[in-house]
């Protein structure tokens, strides 16, 4: 049977506690589930408005499909289609995917959504490539070519580098917390309330959930994803 995890989203507070929109979501996420004889594992809702980059609750949902090798499922496709961060935390994360009102809307779909996205990038790439070997052309020194340019800069070379470094090490961080969204707050509440990381590790396994590698918990992976959310 294939397994769905569904994202809902609305686009204020009054919309979520009413259930106006929500309802209709679920109704059609529902109808789609049972006409395709699929198990909704779970579900996410999002309250966010539409000009909001960060989606926790979407992080969570993705996070979860991967794990679970789950379908993430909506109602609508045209929300995906005017949601410039769903498309790229979707694309991101090589989920599957399945819009209720366009079923056939797959990940082929994200992809050519990404690519007229990606061309505009390139031609814009493409024209200040041009422009700056015009301008080498004609003899000018560019950035750190220039004579002199790191003369009394060292440091401040010395120091781009390290902020360079961190970057990197925090992007890597933020990487493996995005794999464990779902999970993440149940674990620090459980170990700000008192339990042990043994204790987290086999309340995770009996669940079922497993690490972004898929293995079982143990008690390092735990304190490593504990440790790792503090530093960022």
């Amino acid at each position: 049977m294939e397994k769905l995890i569904a994202y809902y989203r609305v686009s204020t507070k009054k919309q979520g506690d009413s259930g106006l929109g929500l309802e209709a979501q679920q109704a059609a996420v529902q109808s789609f589930a049972a006409a395709s004889g699929a198990a909704i594992l779970t579900a996410y809702t999002e309250i966010e408005s539409g000009k909001l980059a960060d989606r926790p609750e979407l992080a969570k949902a993705v996070a979860h499909a991967r794990r679970a090798k789950a379908k993430l499922v909506i109602a609508k496709l045209d929300r995906l289609a005017r949601n410039v961060a769903f498309l790229s935390a979707l694309m991101d994360s090589g989920c599957e995917f399945v819009a209720c009102d366009n079923p056939h809307a797959n990940r082929l779909t994200i992809h050519i959504l990404a690519a007229v996205a990606e061309d505009e990038a390139r031609r814009i790439s493409e024209r200040t490539k041009a422009a700056l070997t015009a301008a080498k052309a004609r003899g000018t020194l560019l950035g750190s070519a220039r004579p002199g340019h790191w003369q009394g800069h060292e440091k401040a070379r010395l120091a781009g580098a390290a902020l360079g470094n961190e970057h990197s090490r925090i992007v890597r961080r933020r990487k493996a917390l995005a794999a464990v969204a779902d999970l993440l707050p149940a674990m620090q509440e459980q170990r700000a309330n008192g339990a042990t990381l043994a204790a987290i590790a086999e309340k995770l396994n009996a669940a079922g959930q497993q690490t972004p590698r898929g293995c079982p918990w143990s008690v390092m992976a735990v304190k490593r994803t504990l440790e790792m959310a503090t530093k960022v």
